[in-house]
């Protein structure tokens, strides 16, 4: 998914890449806003109907007429509860999932939709109807995890260490046993978040001038010879530099 977004300021640290990093973060912000609201405007519409909605249009194991609803199923709840309690983890993940890049986002809620969806469709048991945005919680949680790691960004992995450690209870409904709970859509969902994180990581060599990095000229680096060139190469690695 490449595009002038994806040239990310953390390579070169000039500050038009702080301007495009904020500019990114305020369309992450209304992106995640407005898809929230065409939510919650599903559900008032989808409760006033009795969740008609949900039953037309969830994804039911093994009917191959449902297979086009994995890309309708994250919009449905079957509660106000059900919506509540996706809602808030939904944004703070979908817009740290976003704020690299929308572009890029857009991409990777569509390859989750599809994983969690599929992986429901393939191995759910009996006639279940399965709904929900939950799936898409766990892969945003799941790509935010690890993204840092393949692009090799510092503060991508600092975020990441944090929601691991503050929200690793998500894990535990995405394992067989919990009553109520489509584990499967979770497990789907992760699985399509850890695979996005990879398909969709920086490709660009690190220290390399192309994209939006070359418009911000660089410091100059120590020479070999010089104590702290290893230094300086760890920083750039880390995409500090």
């Amino acid at each position: 998914m490449g595009g002038p977004d994806e040239g990310r300021g953390g390579r070169a640290g000039g500050p038009a890449d702080a301007e495009l990093m904020i500019a990114e973060a305020r369309k992450a912000f209304f992106v995640m806003f407005g898809f929230l609201v065409i939510v919650w405007l599903v559900q008032l519409v989808n409760s006033a109907d009795h969740y008609a909605l949900s039953r037309d249009y969830g994804v039911v194991s093994g009917d191959v007429t449902t297979l086009p609803d994995v890309l309708t199923a994250p919009l449905l709840h079957w509660s106000w509860d059900h919506i509540e309690s996706n809602s808030g983890p939904l944004f703070v993940f979908g817009f740290l999932a976003a704020y690299r890049g929308v572009a890029r986002f857009l991409g990777l809620s569509l390859l989750v939709a599809l994983s969690s969806g599929l992986v429901v469709w393939f191995f759910e048991q009996g006639n279940t109807d399965t709904v929900g945005a939950s799936g898409l919680v766990f892969g945003y949680f799941g790509y935010v995890v690890v993204r840092g790691i393949f692009d090799r960004h510092l503060i991508d992995t600092l975020i990441g260490v944090v929601m691991a450690a503050s929200f690793a209870y998500l894990l535990t409904v995405a394992v067989p046993g919990t009553p109520g709970v489509s584990w499967l859509g979770h497990l789907g969902g992760l699985i399509g978040g850890l695979l996005g994180a990879w398909l969709f990581r920086d490709r660009r060599p690190s220290g390399s001038g192309g994209g939006t990095a070359a418009l911000a000229p660089r410091a100059p680096r120590p020479g070999a010879d010089n104590p702290r060139a290893d230094l300086h190469k760890e920083l750039g690695d880390l995409g500090l530099l």
